[in-house]
Parts: C-alpha cells; structure tokens; sequence
C-alpha cells in the first residue's frame, strides 16, 4: 500500500506553494478529502486542478482516483488498528484465559495490519540497498535494538558486513562514522526517540541511505529517512512494553533477510550451511 499522509509529509518541505496549500489540508483534514471530488478538493484547497493532479503523480499515485482509494484504505486501517488497540487492552479483572485470548488477538491483527501496509516498491529497494552497499548499520534502543540484533544474526550467518553496537553512545559513532557505501537501518516504533532522530542527522549529513522500521505515522525519524518501512500502530506510545509492535518489526526483518537470500538461494543456503554450529547429542 502507498501510504499517503506519510509521503505528503515527506514531500512538503520541497513543494511549491501551490502544492502546500493541498498538502496542508490534506494533512490536517484527512477524512473530509476522502469524500471529496478534485474539484471540491481543488476549492477547499484554493488550488487548481492541475496543481492536483500533478501533486498526486509526484506523490507516486496514477492520478486522483489512485490517491483517494489509498487515502480511503489508510484512513479505515488506521481507525481499524485503533479499534482492535481498544478491544485489546488489558483490564485487572480479565482471567487467563481472556488474556491469552487478547494478546494473541493483537499479535495476530498486527501482523495482517503490517502485511496490508506493507509498500513492495520500498521493499525491492530495501533489499537492492543491502546488496549494493558494501556494509549495513543497525540502530535501536530497547526493544527495538533486540529486532536490530536478530537482524544483526541473520546478516552475520551469510557473511555481509554488518554493524550494531549495544552500547547507545557507540551507536552515536557509528552514525558519525558511516560511510556512503553503507547503508544504515534503524529501528524505533515512536519514530520519536531522541538518540535515534541525533544518530539519522548524522547518517543524513554523511549522505547514506537510511532504511526505517517504524510506525505509519509523521515522526521526526519518518521524515529523516530515504525507505520507510510500516508496521500498525497497535500499541500505546506510552507502554508497559513492547509487545505486538515487537512481533511485527520482526516480521519486517524476516521479510528484508528472506528477500536477501532469496536473490541468490543456492549460494546463501550454502553460507548458511557452513556458519551453522554442529551439535551433539547428549548421551543418555
């Protein structure tokens, strides 16, 4: 799915006046463009047909009727992940029972919400990035530093030169010192972690890549990055820990690394085959 508002937002800073004008009303008043026609659109935005129509092929939409039906389909998911964050909550009285139930029910509805999000275009460039650039950076705090270190594994069985540092002021000299033949991916379900938006400005000044795993939402991170890739917001900002938004991120890392492999499987199976540990069985 090509996710609108996030791609308005990212677009803005470089649009024409003309453009913002749309771009502004669009991004503060989401539903009511939904309803409208381009030329409802075209008044409430005092701005031509043609500004239009030219915004949404910059966009990456064919045309308007394009731009509107993705503009629908994220504004419902958004109200539906909404929907299944409420009916989801964990209340003191729930039993056992209920709470298997729920948590398995927001695992379960997280993961279909990122798979209809999901953008393969920003996909294939994803994966194109891991075999152009010579090395690949990771960056995540908490929860999120676990997904970069499964991702880290994985990249690490099939030979390609990796980087992750737990500690978080190693990870600020990572970022200081990428390269441009290397590409940096970093992790954060807020897109709002401070360390995290300090060590993307340091990868963006050095002119790398930056691939996010993040939320669908306007962040300082989502407008950093060159690749966003979008998992439900299903969780509470303000958390007692991550939980479904952890599944999804690792889903998205199983994505990137089976894509990777599966461009030449033959060779990284062997890879995988040679950097596998031999274990024994236990006697008795």
């Amino acid at each position: 799915m090509k996710n609108v508002l996030v791609k308005a937002q990212e677009y803005r800073s470089g649009a024409s006046a003309a453009e913002k004008e749309v771009l502004s009303f669009l991004l503060t008043q989401p539903e009511r463009v939904c309803d409208m026609s381009l030329y409802e659109l075209s008044a409430a935005a005092f701005s031509s047909v043609s500004t239009i129509m030219r915004l949404c092929r910059k966009l990456g939409f064919q045309g308007y009727k394009d731009f509107q039906r993705s503009l629908i389909y994220e504004m419902a998911l958004r109200k539906h992940t909404e929907a299944s964050r409420d009916m989801s909550s964990i209340q003191k009285e729930d039993s056992l029972e209920e709470i298997v139930e729920k948590v398995m029910y927001k695992n379960i509805t997280s993961l279909e919400n990122t798979r209809k999000m999901l953008d393969l275009q920003v996909l294939e460039h994803c994966v194109h990035l891991f075999h152009s650039q010579k090395s690949i950076y990771l960056f995540g705090v908490g929860a999120s530093l676990l997904v970069a270190k499964d991702l880290y594994l994985k990249f690490l069985r099939v030979d390609k030169q990796c980087y992750l540092c737990d500690d978080l002021h190693a990870q600020y000299v990572l970022a200081q010192n990428i390269h441009k033949d290397g590409v940096a991916v970093m992790i954060s379900y807020s897109g709002l972690t401070k360390e995290m938006v300090y060590c993307a400005e340091k990868i963006k000044q050095a002119k790398a890549p930056l691939i996010l795993i993040s939320r669908l939402e306007d962040s300082p991170l989502a407008r950093l990055a060159d690749y966003h890739l979008c998992v439900a917001s299903s969780e509470y900002l303000i958390r007692s820990g991550a939980m479904s938004s952890r599944i999804t991120q690792l889903s998205i890392v199983d994505i990137l690394y089976t894509a990777y492999i599966n461009t030449n499987l033959e060779y990284y199976v062997k890879k995988i085959q040679e950097n596998s540990l031999h274990k024994e069985k236990a006697d008795g």
